[in-house]
C-alpha cells in the first residue's frame, strides 16, 4: 500500500492538477462543465473553500484553492468532487472495458485518474507563479494563441476585477467569460 505524504496546513493555499483517466478529452464538453460546476457548488456548500484560480482543459484541470483557517482536508473535497462527477457523468463517459480488479476494489470509475497532484503555496510569489501557470496553460498546450481566447479559465475574472491586464498573454481579452468555477 502506498503511503503518500501530503502537505496539510489549515487555511493553506494549494495548487492542484487533476487528470482524466487515460487523458480522455471530456472536461470541456458542455455537459461535463455543467455537472462539474454543480458538483463543485454542492461540495463547497458543505466544505467551503475559495477558488483562487482555475483552468479547465479537455483532459485535465489546474486550480489554486484556499481552505478555511481551521481546515486542511482538501483530499475530502477532491474525493467528493470526483465521486459526484463520476456518478452523474457515468452514463456519458464510463467505459466498462477499462475497468480492472484494482479500479473495482477502489470503487473507481473509468473517468478520473486515481490520484491528484498538489503543491502547498509557500508565499505570494509562489501564488502568483501558479496563477500565471494556470492562465497560460491553454497556450502552453496549443489550444489557443492568446490566453484571452480560452473561455474555461478564471483569467476572465482576473481581468474583470482589474487584477490582470486584458492583453496579458497576448492580444486583447474577449468578452467571453467561459466557465469560471469560482463564481
Amino acid at each position: 500500500m502506498s503511503n503518500y505524504r501530503r502537505a496539510q496546513t489549515p487555511g493553506g493555499s494549494y495548487f492542484f492538477t487533476v487528470i482524466t483517466y487515460r487523458r480522455r478529452p471530456l472536461l470541456t464538453a458542455p455537459e461535463s462543465q455543467r455537472i462539474l460546476r454543480e458538483v463543485i457548488a454542492e461540495v463547497r456548500r458543505e466544505y467551503p473553500f475559495i477558488i483562487d484560480a482555475w483552468v479547465l482543459l479537455p483532459e485535465h484541470l489546474h486550480c489554486v484553492w484556499t481552505l478555511p483557517p481551521d481546515d486542511k482536508d482538501y483530499s475530502k473535497r477532491w474525493g467528493l468532487i470526483k465521486a459526484g462527477f463520476s456518478k452523474q457523468a457515468r452514463a456519458l463517459f464510463h467505459r466498462e472495458e477499462w475497468m480492472n480488479p484494482s479500479r473495482e476494489k477502489h470503487r473507481e470509475s473509468a473517468i478520473w485518474q486515481r490520484r491528484f497532484w498538489e503543491h502547498q503555496i509557500r508565499d505570494q510569489r509562489d501564488f502568483d507563479r501558479h496563477v500565471d501557470y494556470i492562465h497560460w496553460n491553454p497556450v502552453k498546450h496549443g489550444h489557443v494563441v492568446r490566453v484571452s481566447d480560452w473561455p474555461y479559465s478564471t483569467f476572465h475574472r482576473y481581468v474583470a476585477e482589474g487584477m490582470c491586464p486584458a492583453d496579458w498573454g497576448g492580444g486583447e481579452a474577449t468578452t467571453e467569460t467561459g466557465t469560471d468555477f469560482g463564481e
